[in-house]
Formats: C-alpha cells, sequence, structure tokens
C-alpha cells in the first residue's frame, strides 16, 4: 500500500509540473547540481494600468487579507518546499512586509512585500521612494486552483498604493509559466529579460538580453 502511495504522488507530482510549464525549470534545476546553472527571468512592472479586481473561485467571505508576523512565518516556512525557511525570516527581520489571505485559521495564500533595495542573483536592485518590489507569492496546495494568488496580488497594489508606492516591480523565471499566467491577468508588463549564468559555483555573469517597450 505504502508503495503504490508513493508511485501515485510521484505521478502528481510530474504532471503537476506538466500542467503549470515547469518541466524546463525542473531540468535547469537538475543542470545545477552538476555546476551548470542559468536563471532567464524577466523584470516586471505590474499594476501599470487599471485591471479589474480578480474574483475568488468560491465564497469570498470565507478568506480575510491579513499581516503575517514570525510567528506564523516560522511555521509557513517549514511547510513549504523549495525556499528555506531562514530566507523567509531574513527578508521579514531586514524589513520586507508579510500579507496574506487566510481560511478560516489557516494561511491559504501569502506574499512578500520589499521596499528597500535588495539583491538578486547577485544583481543589485535599487528602489525609489515611491516603488516597491513584490517576491515569494505561494499559494498553498489545498487551496490551489481558487484565483488566489492574483487575487492577493490585487490587494498588494491596494495597500502598496495607500502607502504612496505607485510602482511595483517584480521578478518572474522565464521558464515559470504559472506566475507568467497569474500575473498577465492584472496587465503586468515584462521590462526587461536577463540571463544570469553560474559556473561550477564560481563564475557569475549577468547579461541583459532584451528591453521592452
Amino acid at each position: 500500500m505504502e508503495v503504490n502511495k508513493g508511485k501515485f504522488y510521484r505521478i502528481h507530482w510530474f504532471f503537476n509540473i506538466l500542467r503549470n510549464g515547469l518541466l524546463l525549470y525542473g531540468i535547469r534545476n537538475r543542470m545545477a547540481k552538476i555546476g551548470l546553472d542559468f536563471d532567464l527571468f524577466y523584470w516586471v512592472k505590474e499594476a501599470d494600468s487599471e485591471c479589474e479586481q480578480p474574483l475568488i473561485k468560491g465564497n469570498p467571505e470565507e478568506y480575510s487579507f491579513e499581516y503575517i508576523d514570525i510567528v506564523e512565518i516560522k511555521s509557513i516556512g517549514k511547510s513549504r518546499r523549495g525556499l528555506p525557511e531562514e530566507e523567509l525570516l531574513r527578508g521579514y527581520q531586514e524589513g520586507q512586509i508579510c500579507i496574506g489571505l487566510r481560511h478560516n485559521k489557516d494561511i491559504a495564500a501569502y506574499m512578500f512585500i520589499e521596499l528597500n533595495d535588495f539583491n538578486y542573483n547577485r544583481k543589485r536592485f535599487k528602489l525609489k521612494e515611491n516603488e516597491a518590489y513584490l517576491l515569494n507569492m505561494y499559494t498553498f496546495e489545498l487551496h490551489r486552483g481558487k484565483n488566489l494568488a492574483p487575487y492577493l496580488r490585487y490587494l498588494s497594489y491596494q495597500l502598496l498604493h495607500e502607502m504612496g508606492r505607485d510602482t511595483i516591480y517584480s521578478i518572474s523565471a522565464y521558464f515559470n509559466k504559472s506566475t507568467i499566467r497569474f500575473k498577465s491577468k492584472l496587465n503586468a508588463k515584462h521590462q526587461k529579460m536577463y540571463l544570469y549564468v553560474i559556473l561550477f559555483k564560481k563564475y557569475h555573469s549577468h547579461f541583459l538580453l532584451r528591453t521592452y517597450n
């Protein structure tokens, strides 16, 4: 029985990757393990034009929009794959804001907001007083398929506009098609495309491949 459960999980995991366009993303992670790492990513401007408020699939009254404190960040960090808990905590302790959607007692989706200059793949991005950077969006599997990511993103725009942050950016990995899709629902626009190359964990280089109008 346990063997069958393991096979079912692997099949589910594989088809989930195909459905979300993450096959090449997974291949890239495999190549990184042998010392050939590359990261193709977009610098994205969000909330560039008026967009309609996304609708939650289901009853929106079951969800509440909240700030998430360090205690719950520790909890969700332990349950998320692919991103160390320490990275989430470090960002929060250095001034990032964490917001999320709560369903009953559980966090259904969350994301972080950076208001200060930051590094991504050893490249320094500087933010002005009216700018913000959105990162680490995540929806727990039990709550996926309900349009929570675009809805939470939209609420973050409203929050940031109230704070005087009317220019909002993010980064989208080229191979992460699910992220690109949900941002497109909110009229996000690609500004630049970069390639970051790492050879055997020693040599690091950035290349600006394209600038979009």
